[in-house]
C-alpha cells in the first residue's frame, strides 16, 4: 500500500498539474478551483453538529478535500484550498469570525500534514503527517477560541475557558479524528482517479 501511494505521488509529482517554472498550469489551476468548490459545498451545505448538547459546534467534511488536495498536489495547493473555499463564509450567518476559525482550524492540519508526506510519500508518512497536523490543529483551535471568541461573540475569556473541556476539547477531537481516518481511506482510490 505504502509503495501504491509513493507511485501515485510520483505520478501528480511528475504531471502537468505541478508547478512549471514560478507559475501553475492551467490543468492544476482548474483542478485546484475544483476542489474549492467542491470544498466550499461541503462547508455550507454539509455541516451537522456532532456532539450533543452542543448544538452550535459544528463539522463539516470540506477539511477531507483540503487534506486530499494536500496531499496530492503539494502543500500550496491544501493551503489553496484550505483558506479560498471558506470566503463565502462571510456572507453567511457565521460571517467573518466562522471564516476566520474554520481557515485557522484546516490550514493548522493540512499544511503540517501535507508538509510531513511531501518528504515521505508512503501511506506510514500520511499517517505520520496527519498525526502532526492533528496535534497542530488541536492546539490552534484552542488558541484561535481563546483569543477570537471573546472578540467577535462579546463574550468574556473566562466563559471561553469554561467550554475549553466539556465542549472545544472533544468537538475537536472528533472533528480531526473523522477528517483524518476519512482522508486515509479515500486517498489511495481518488489519487488513482486523478492520476487516470
Amino acid at each position: 500500500m505504502a509503495t501504491d501511494l509513493s507511485s501515485a505521488s510520483n505520478r501528480h509529482d511528475n504531471h502537468s498539474t505541478t508547478e512549471q517554472g514560478s507559475g501553475w498550469s492551467t490543468k492544476r489551476i482548474t483542478i485546484t478551483a475544483l476542489f474549492c468548490a467542491v470544498a466550499a459545498i461541503c462547508t455550507l451545505f454539509l455541516e451537522f453538529p456532532i456532539l450533543p448538547g452542543v448544538t452550535f459546534l459544528k463539522y463539516d467534511p470540506s477539511a477531507i478535500i483540503a487534506l486530499i488536495a494536500g496531499f496530492a498536489f503539494g502543500p500550496l495547493t491544501g493551503a489553496v484550498v484550505s483558506t479560498v473555499s471558506y470566503l463565502p463564509h462571510i456572507a453567511t450567518s457565521s460571517g467573518i469570525y466562522g471564516m476566520l476559525m474554520a481557515i485557522i482550524a484546516t490550514l493548522s492540519l493540512v499544511l503540517p500534514a501535507s508538509l510531513v508526506y511531501q518528504r515521505n510519500t508512503t501511506f506510514k508518512g500520511a499517517l505520520i503527517g496527519m498525526g502532526v497536523g492533528a496535534v497542530v490543529c488541536l492546539a490552534c483551535c484552542i488558541l484561535a477560541n481563546l483569543v477570537i471568541t471573546p472578540i467577535f461573540m462579546g463574550a468574556p475569556t473566562q466563559t471561553v475557558i469554561d467550554m475549553i473541556v466539556p465542549a472545544l476539547l472533544p468537538f475537536n477531537i472528533v472533528k480531526i479524528a473523522i477528517n483524518c481516518v476519512v482522508t486515509a481511506a479515500v486517498y489511495k482510490p481518488i489519487t488513482k482517479a486523478l492520476g487516470n
